[in-house]
């Protein structure tokens, strides 16, 4: 199974970005999307940025992923 998580673009060289997830930042591949800049949210697979998401698809994602991280721990 494979699983893309949506980070926040802080920063944009060339066809590269720093992303953060939830205070975790990695350097990630923009070559699919282009377009992606400063504070877009991104859907990230495999170091590449795959698709641009709206803010509020990103944040109720997140949403889950914190819920699910949560019941885990359980």
């Amino acid at each position: 199974m494979c699983v893309a998580v949506p980070g926040k673009i802080t920063t944009v060289t060339e066809n590269n970005a720093e992303v953060d997830f939830c205070g975790v930042r990695r350097s990630v591949s923009l070559d699919l999307v282009p377009s992606a800049k400063k504070n877009d949210y991104v859907l990230v697979h495999a170091g590449f940025a795959i698709q641009v998401l709206g803010s509020e698809e990103a944040e109720e994602t997140l949403r889950l992923f914190r819920e699910i991280y949560a019941n885990e721990k359980r």
